[in-house]
């Protein structure tokens, strides 16, 4: 019982040792906690300081860069209010111009005075003596319409563009012999008059003809150029020219056809025949799709028909074969083959051929014995263009009539 008492004893003194050590280590941690605080407070104190410092630089910088930008405000109105005052000054002081005589020109002394701003764009053609007179002075003209100027100005402008044998004869012209820019042309166009064209007249109309293989699009220019110059009101010798004019074929037919009473119908016509045409060609360019061949499985035969049924002899040829005709049943035999300047391509879609080309039906055999051969004529495979009979029999016939 004793031994229990001095046990229990021991043990409680060890538990009050025990807790006095915990009550110390505690403590000791609220010290180091309260240090840390300390510091942690320190350092933000520092920093706010730091920050505070920095913003105070920060605003002293901002004020003085307002300060120099408002400085080089008020210093780049007033070189803006001086640069404005010297040029309104330079503006209304006259600057004497300075004229330099090397020597004696052909021009009057009011026209050699006539100073030509360096900012006035001239005209820049040249007329070197084999041109027509006429047709450079109507260029000259429309280029000096837009710039303007005086007539001083019209004869100097007009004489920078003389060039070879044309400045060597207006050097030697006398001096001070030109007075205005009438004169000028007057002398100009005698001098130069054996190369001025003729004048067009009506009629000439008449003598525009479309030229063999010519497409429709370009006589039709070369008709409305020669109008244009003709300055011809008379709408029925217009139309009845174009019909002349124009080579013999549908479109030809077409007008005899409908009798467009004014040139202006002839156009639209002539236009509206040129779209279907090219769409044409563009259709007739282009290779129609193969139908595909059906893979659908045979039906299977009967006992008593695969062995009464024969054989077939030889092999299958996947195009038809050509049945042997005599020499009077082959239209006089292969066709001659002609050297065109064209390529045969290019030939059988040109307008006036295709018209005259009688379209083969379209199948969907081989044509030949050749399986990668393509003839454009017929579009179909077998054999190519060069060795088509039917084209070669088509163009042989055209040979003969005179069209190619």
């Amino acid at each position: 019982m004793r031994n229990t008492r001095q046990g229990a004893s021991a043990l409680e003194g060890g538990d009050i040792v025990s807790m006095q050590q915990l009550m110390e280590t505690i403590r000791a941690l609220q010290q180091v906690v309260a240090s840390s605080k300390a510091d942690q407070d320190m350092i933000l104190v520092e920093v706010q300081a730091k920050q505070a410092a920095n913003q105070n630089r920060f605003q002293d910088d901002l004020a003085v860069s307002r300060a120099n930008n408002e400085e080089l405000r008020r210093a780049n109105e007033e070189l803006h209010r001086d640069l404005q005052r010297m040029s309104e000054r330079t503006t209304d002081e006259q600057t004497p111009s300075i004229l330099v005589r090397a020597r004696p020109m052909s021009f009057s002394q009011e026209i050699m005075d006539t100073v030509i701003p360096a900012s006035f764009m001239g005209p820049k053609i040249t007329f070197t003596g084999v041109e027509d007179p006429k047709a450079h002075i109507t260029t000259f003209h429309t280029k000096m319409m837009i710039s303007g100027g005086t007539d001083a100005m019209y004869c100097k402008l007009f004489m920078g563009m003389f060039s070879d044998t044309t400045l060597d004869w207006f050097i030697i012209l006398p001096d001070g012999h030109i007075t205005s820019f009438d004169q000028f042309l007057t002398l100009f166009k005698k001098q130069y008059i054996v190369n001025q064209a003729p004048t067009p007249v009506s009629f000439d109309l008449f003598d525009v003809k479309q030229y063999q293989g010519e497409p429709l699009k370009e006589f039709l220019n070369r008709f409305r150029a020669l109008v244009v110059k003709l300055h011809t009101k008379d709408e029925d010798m217009m139309v009845h020219a174009f019909k002349r004019g124009v080579l013999p074929g549908p479109f030809s037919d077409s007008l005899i056809r409908c009798c467009p009473k004014t040139f202006n119908e002839i156009c639209h016509k002539t236009v509206a025949h040129i779209v279907a045409k090219e769409e044409v060609i563009e259709k007739r360019g282009s290779i129609d799709p193969v139908r595909p061949q059906e893979t659908g499985h045979p039906q299977p035969m009967r006992v008593h028909e695969a062995t009464t049924e024969k054989k077939a002899s030889g092999k299958m040829l996947p195009y038809e074969t050509r049945k042997p005709q005599t020499r009077a049943q082959t239209k006089e035999g292969a066709p001659t083959r002609h050297n065109f300047r064209m390529d045969l391509k290019k030939l059988i879609v040109f307008p006036n051929v295709a018209d005259r080309l009688k379209s083969p039906p379209q199948t969907d055999k081989r044509l030949g014995p050749s399986k990668d051969t393509w003839c454009e004529f017929h579009k179909a495979f077998g054999h190519n263009l060069r060795n088509c009979l039917a084209l070669g029999f088509l163009l042989n016939e055209l040979v003969r009539n005179g069209f190619l």
